[in-house]
């Protein structure tokens, strides 16, 4: 039996060395999807429960971020709270991403990949590596984006198509 074949090294650090691209990648996709999203609540004769998962996406953003600018400090904010009205939930969400977007470009392909602390859930010292923190956000807006969905299709309208794939795929014929 052979043995498995092991990538080149050189393989490896390539892929290593494109995750500031990736991670923006990443927002931007979430930027493109929940501003869809959020057309799509605003129709909505009921828009109160999108509205409260749509706050929470931004201030989880928000928060994760302030825990590692301000560690040891524990900046007390809330995952749910504030909750913003609907004509201003673009407006926050377009700074949150951007204090991201702007937080990982000032940040090398290295310290991407570094261990940050944060004070956690239970005021203990946590630490993850900070793509993978940037990871969490568009996972977890995938998450309430599905929440939303189901909202949307429970008050009788047809949610968008927001899905990755169809940014990416091309008819042929």
């Amino acid at each position: 039996m052979k043995p498995p074949q092991t990538p080149p090294v050189e393989g490896l650090k390539n892929v290593f060395m494109e995750m500031r691209q990736y991670l923006t990648d990443s927002f931007l996709f979430n930027d493109y999807a929940n501003k869809k999203m959020l057309e799509k609540i605003k129709q909505l004769p009921d828009p109160a429960e999108a509205v409260k998962y749509f706050s929470h996406l931004i201030n989880s953003q928000n928060k994760w971020l302030k825990r590692i600018q301000v560690y040891p400090e524990d900046p007390k904010m809330d995952w749910w709270e504030p909750l913003y009205e609907l004509g201003q939930l673009e407006e926050h969400w377009d700074k949150s991403l951007q204090a991201w977007i702007d937080f990982l470009n000032n940040k090398s392909e290295n310290e991407l990949q570094e261990e940050v602390k944060f004070v956690g859930y239970d005021g203990a010292t946590w630490s993850c590596a900070l793509k993978d923190i940037a990871l969490q956000f568009n996972y977890h807006s995938n998450h309430h984006r599905a929440q939303m969905q189901t909202i949307i299709r429970q008050q009788g309208l047809e949610p968008d198509f927001v899905y990755y794939i169809g940014t990416k795929y091309k008819r042929l014929g």
